[in-house]
């Protein structure tokens, strides 16, 4: 079994020391380091070289479990991606294990916590939403554009420049929306008008003369 430490610092200023001793003093075999952000783990190379490395009955222990991530729902992804692959997470600080029955435990109050922040991001995002309609600054959505209205709008003669203005989008929100404008001619299925015949030339075939 390998113990594997990870430690990580938002930013340079910031002193990784506490943490990589608190991980050799925990015995980790190894121990891997990098400054980054924890809103999420892009970018974290550190982090994606120990999990591709960690096997079955391995263990990453980190200093805190906010060293892994700040959303909850973000560290629980991780712990699931570590018991596929057989592995388990160490946090030091409070002492805590997902391995055996305790382990369990820890993953059923994580996801719990997940769903509880989850709810609260929707309950923030709604109430901020309330606040601007309530002041009258919130417009929603922005609507899709309506190709028919552009196209209609067009076809009354209307200059391009002054659709953009009237329905509230881009010239070149115009542009793409006329450019399919008798893009069907010529297709499959598609008739194509046979050439005139000259009015001599119909006369004489209907005679039979030449």
């Amino acid at each position: 079994m390998s113990r594997i430490g990870y430690a990580r610092v938002s930013s340079a200023s910031q002193d990784l020391g506490v943490q990589t001793a608190a991980l050799r003093q925990a015995g980790c075999d190894v121990i891997r380091s990098e400054t980054g952000s924890g809103a999420s783990r892009a970018h974290r190379g550190e982090l994606a070289t120990i999990l591709d490395f960690l096997r079955a009955g391995d263990e990453l222990v980190v200093h805190r479990l906010d060293r892994l991530g700040r959303s909850t729902r973000d560290v629980l992804n991780l712990v699931h991606e570590l018991e596929a692959k057989g592995a388990a997470l160490r946090v030091l600080e409070p002492e805590v294990s997902t391995s055996g029955e305790m382990g369990r435990m820890v993953l059923t109050v994580l996801g719990m916590v997940a769903d509880m922040e989850l709810k609260f991001i929707r309950d923030r995002q709604r109430a901020g939403i309330d606040a601007a309609r309530a002041r009258g600054v919130y417009t929603g959505r922005r609507p899709k554009t309506d190709v028919a209205e552009i196209r209609r709008l067009a076809a009354a003669g209307r200059p391009k420049a002054q659709i953009a203005r009237d329905l509230k989008v881009s010239r070149m929100t115009v542009y793409r929306a006329l450019a399919g404008v008798g893009a069907g001619a010529g297709k499959a299925g598609t008739p194509i008008p046979e050439k005139p015949v000259p009015e001599k030339a119909a006369r004489e075939t209907a005679t039979g003369e030449s």
